[in-house]
């Protein structure tokens, strides 16, 4: 297609020419009070709370190649206040607990608002909200039933109609909406994990960027993680490594790794701009199991990913597969389809990349070394906000303490544990397809997912 002609296969928030330096590699032994692993948003929140909680704290974080390079600086930006990955999934697995979760979500939402600014954390952080449209006659059920149930505990979303959906992004498509105006923010990914990177070193956490750490072991007092060139001894450890294979062997029983793709824009023209409104810059997702997301950024360029979620038999990793040439002229045909209005428009750059997914779509939490070791994972793409609030069960964890926090259910227990290989790749692949089967059957589910949902496995995006 003519229009990823000059696309650059990178993630765009990446690709800035005032990206920071990289920091230097742990070149021998060090001993700190707390080690964080992994130097996504998942560490990099820990590591800020911790010295935030105690500043005489010793933190010493590794990024096993650079800050925020992986599925934290590479997303949508979408950070939504959900813990649950929307409170259908929620309400689905935690239903005496959604309320408390809902609450906490908003109180993190804020949180994060309110740290980012105290810290000078320049993300573009708009708090503008989501759009979820419908485009098949099937899903405007779906927007009404989410809309009860919020309303059943408290919260208040915007139902519209056609007319006032295409009043707010003038899409051909949209056949009706749903508008949670201050329950997502926008983000740019990769500026947030620079300014919290720089934000933990004025605070005196010890980063060191290309360490990978190889295997953490029991060594008595402290836990001792190996490096490369050097071995870090710390007498707690917090783990926040996604879809990348677990230093903990259990975990890789409740992970698997799913390839997301994205594109982006070039940026609008004013007339462009006009063509289709959007001046309340919302977030927009639409409702089928294969769904879209997509969002303007600070220069009016529209990001569009999403629908064509790939897992590869085995959970193979892969730099290669960040590149998937089919599913970018599906992604562009879509977006066109969405906003022919904008046919001429080009895309400047094209990635993909692998997230980390669970069983019941959202993070779960655990400890490990006699509870030395904590960790969160499985936030499944929707976790730019919700890893604000896995770092804080991961210290709360560590500290010992029973917290609001370490009471819920959803922390306490693990998600179901996927099944070896083979039949790991045959139940993905299965529910895959029967997922994009019932897209295109008016929203019915067959007996496989029928199944799924009965054993609490079930999932509506």
């Amino acid at each position: 297609m003519k229009a990823l002609d000059d696309a650059e296969r990178k993630p765009y928030w990446l690709d800035r020419p005032d990206a920071p330096a990289p920091l230097p590699r742990l070149t021998r032994d060090v001993t700190a009070d707390l080690a964080v692993v992994g130097g996504g948003f998942t560490g990099l929140w820990t590591a800020l709370a911790a010295k935030e909680r105690d500043p005489s704290l010793d933190v010493v974080l590794l990024e096993g190649r650079r800050i925020g390079w992986a599925a934290s600086g590479r997303n949508g930006g979408f950070c939504s206040s959900s813990l649950t990955h929307g409170l259908g999934n929620g309400l689905e697995r935690w239903p005496e607990e959604i309320s408390v979760l809902e609450r906490l979500g908003r109180e993190n939402l804020d949180a994060m608002q309110a740290s980012l600014a105290r810290h000078g954390v320049d993300c573009s952080f708009e708090r503008t909200g989501e759009l979820r449209v419908a485009t098949e006659e099937w899903q405007l059920a779906g927007l009404d039933e989410e809309e009860r149930a919020a309303a059943s505990i408290g919260l208040r979303l915007e139902r519209l109609d056609r007319e006032r959906v295409r009043a707010e992004v003038d899409s051909p498509t949209y056949l009706g909406g749903l508008w949670d105006r201050d329950g997502v923010a926008l983000v740019d990914p990769a500026r947030m994990a620079w300014g919290l990177r720089d934000a933990c070193a004025r605070l005196g956490v010890r980063i060191f960027e290309r360490t990978p750490v190889r295997s953490v072991e029991d060594a008595g007092r402290l836990l001792e993680l190996a490096t490369p060139l050097g071995v870090v001894r710390a007498g707690r450890v917090a783990l926040g490594t996604g879809a990348f294979p677990p230093l903990l062997r259990r975990l890789k029983h409740f992970l698997v790794p799913v390839y997301d793709y994205a594109l982006m824009t070039e940026p609008l023209s004013d007339s462009q701009l006009a063509s289709i409104g959007w001046r309340g810059r919302q977030g927009v997702g639409d409702s089928a199991n294969r769904f879209h997301y997509y969002r303007l950024t600070g220069d009016n360029r529209i990001l569009w990913g999403g629908y064509d979620a790939v897992y590869h038999n085995g959970g193979l990793i892969k730099a290669r597969y960040d590149q998937r040439d089919a599913t970018f002229e599906m992604l562009a045909r879509h977006f066109f389809e969405t906003f022919p209005q904008l046919h001429g428009l080009r895309f400047t750059h094209r990635w993909g990349g692998v997230i980390d997914t669970c069983s019941r779509f959202s993070a779960f939490f655990g400890t490990a070394y006699g509870s030395r070791l904590a960790y969160a994972a499985g936030y499944t793409g929707l976790g730019v906000g919700a890893t604000r609030f896995g770092a804080d069960v991961a210290l709360d964890l560590l500290s010992g303490q029973e917290t609001e926090r370490t009471r819920l259910r959803m922390v306490r227990e693990k998600p179901v544990p996927f099944p070896p290989e083979p039949v790991r790749s045959g139940v993905i692949q299965l529910t895959r397809w029967s997922m994009a089967r019932a897209d295109t059957h008016e929203g019915r589910r067959n007996a496989w997912l029928r199944t799924l949902d009965a054993l609490g496995l079930g999932f509506d995006s």
